[in-house]
């Protein structure tokens, strides 16, 4: 009788499966390797900004300047965000916003309501709106209705280092003038620069600017017919509120705002409230 010849079911070679495995296992990993290191880091930036707002986390600054919401731009950037108890807790749709069950029934809240109404209407009828949407942010918070007229990374709403705005700054708050006039709510005027990044010269005094920028935009506001006595405030607060404190030197820092104060009209003389 013949013996059976000895041999491994792969004929010697299972080695071979074992390396080949091992081969394919580093071509993967290197492909992965190369692949990220040709990213797209725009596009990287977009899906992390993404994730992050979608888990309630906003690090990334947004360069985009606004979005709209029921027609109206505003900017949909989380901020004063405060922890409060269920109790007080409520159903706002943005942080900061007054809550109108607050001033329910009160005169001055809805004549505020109303002149807030007629700034916004007059804002969508300024054919200046379409061009510089980015450049243009309404938001209501406690203290009224802000309209900032904020720079984007090139195009600026101000010359460098000059307080005089540019020909589409002016236009815009002229465009505002008329309906501030008719309105009875006083106006505060508010200028801010950005903070300088390490390693580059300032384009001038931040004090000096926003003070003198929010001048020029009272007086511009004065020129088209806001009676002086309507202004509650004119204030240069330098980079000490930057509209995006996880990144104070991106151009959005810089702008000036214009803000319909939330309170009642003034009484007449001679009448108590």
């Amino acid at each position: 009788m013949a013996r059976k010849k000895r041999g491994g079911s792969h004929g010697g070679h299972g080695w071979f499966v074992t390396f080949a495995d091992l081969m394919a296992l580093l071509m993967s990993f290197f492909v992965m390797i190369a692949a990220y290191s040709t990213q797209d880091q725009k596009k990287l930036q977009l899906v992390a900004g993404s994730m992050r707002d979608a888990f309630g986390v906003n690090r990334e600054s947004r360069y985009a300047g606004i979005v709209e919401q029921d027609g109206v731009p505003v900017r949909a950037h989380l901020k004063n965000a405060q922890n409060v108890p269920p109790e007080k807790a409520s159903d706002r749709p943005r942080p900061g916003q007054a809550d109108p069950t607050e001033f329910e029934g009160s005169a001055g809240e809805r004549a505020f309501s109303i002149a807030s109404a007629t700034l916004r209407q007059a804002l969508q009828d300024l054919p200046e709106i379409a061009e510089l949407s980015k450049n243009i942010i309404v938001e209501s918070t406690k203290e009224g209705l802000n309209v900032s007229l904020v720079d984007q990374d090139g195009r600026s709403m101000f010359a460098t280092g000059s307080t005089q705005p540019y020909e589409r700054t002016r236009k815009i708050l002229e465009g505002i003038a008329p309906t501030l006039r008719r309105l009875n709510q006083r106006v505060s005027v508010t200028g801010h620069a950005a903070s300088v990044r390490p390693g580059q010269l300032p384009e001038g005094p931040a004090w000096d600017l926003s003070a003198g920028r929010a001048v020029v935009a009272r007086e511009v506001l004065g020129a088209g017919g806001v009676p002086d006595d309507r202004f509650a405030a004119v204030t240069g607060k330098a980079d000490t509120e930057p509209m995006f404190p996880d990144n104070p030197f991106i151009a959005a820092n810089r702008r000036v705002t214009v803000t319909l104060m939330n309170e009642a009209p003034a009484l007449p003389p001679g009448m108590r409230p």
